[in-house]
């Protein structure tokens, strides 16, 4: 499995870069359409021909291969929807961003085997920089290999979240912020998960909080877990989803930070 995870580690790399020009031409050419989806959430041009990129890439390279893309996977999942090979797709994380021409912005590919990570990448455009990870075999940026941080006192370190798209969903966010706040030196909000994950591995920031999909956490939880992060939940994970895929409520942090900050979080339920 180890020589297949390196087949679709490069294969995820190339197919990221290739959906990360589209997107910048679109913006480029000043081609952007705007749409809503749930919650108000917005949709744009470049998140669908990015998703159209990358579900043909695959389907003409691994045509038997399943595909979880939020842009095109409805509410209801298929049963069993994780067994087997599995590509989980974020075509445009951070579409706000982009739109308004902030730099925070990425597209993630991933593939899962029976709910277990092997590969995965995250390409960030505006940044210049792309993030590989293999199961097994580590994780880079830009070629570089990528560690976490050391900062073990949570009063020293530097954490990112976010906020739900729902409105109604913010409340427990905004008291997830106000615990972070009290505890931690500061906290940081990029309003792209898959970018804040990344971070962590880079040692960039010191852990990511907040509750996401398996699109925010497939590729970018596998390159923090080959860089030295710990990932987990505040609460408990759903049998049906498999836990590298599951993104309620996920904590990703460096070793000596994970088991004080998952206390803090769960102290509040």
């Amino acid at each position: 499995m180890k020589d297949r995870a390196l087949e679709w580690a490069t294969f995820a790399d190339k197919v990221v870069r290739i959906a990360g020009k589209k997107i910048i031409e679109i913006r480029r050419e000043s081609r952007i359409e705007v749409a809503y989806k749930n919650a108000g959430e917005i949709v744009t041009s470049a998140d669908l021909a990015s998703d159209q990129i990358i579900r043909e890439a695959i389907a003409s390279s691994y045509p038997k291969h399943g595909i979880l893309s939020e842009e095109t996977t409805d509410g209801v999942w298929a049963k069993n929807i994780f067994e087997g090979p599995l590509w989980i797709i974020d075509p445009l994380d951070g579409t706000v961003n982009y739109s308004r021409n902030l730099p925070y912005f990425a597209i993630s590919v991933a593939i899962a085997v029976d709910g277990v990570v092997w590969a995965g990448a995250v390409h960030a455009p505006d940044l210049g920089v792309t993030y590989v990870g293999i199961r097994g075999g580590g994780s880079r940026c830009n070629g570089e290999q990528l560690h976490v941080h050391c900062f073990e006192t949570l009063s020293e370190a530097v954490i990112g979240t976010g906020f739900p798209h729902d409105k109604e969903k913010v409340h427990p966010a905004i008291a997830r912020v106000n615990l972070l706040a009290t505890h931690c030196r500061d906290i940081r909000r990029y309003a792209a998960p898959t970018i804040d994950i990344c971070y962590v591995a880079s040692g960039r920031l010191d852990a990511h909080t907040e509750s996401l999909a398996p699109w925010d956490v497939a590729a970018a939880g596998l390159i923090a877990r080959e860089a030295g992060a710990i990932t987990g939940h505040v609460g408990a994970v759903p049998e049906e989803i498999p836990s590298e895929l599951y993104g309620e409520e996920i904590v990703c942090a460096n070793p000596g930070l994970f088991d004080e900050l998952l206390a803090l979080l769960r102290s509040r339920n």
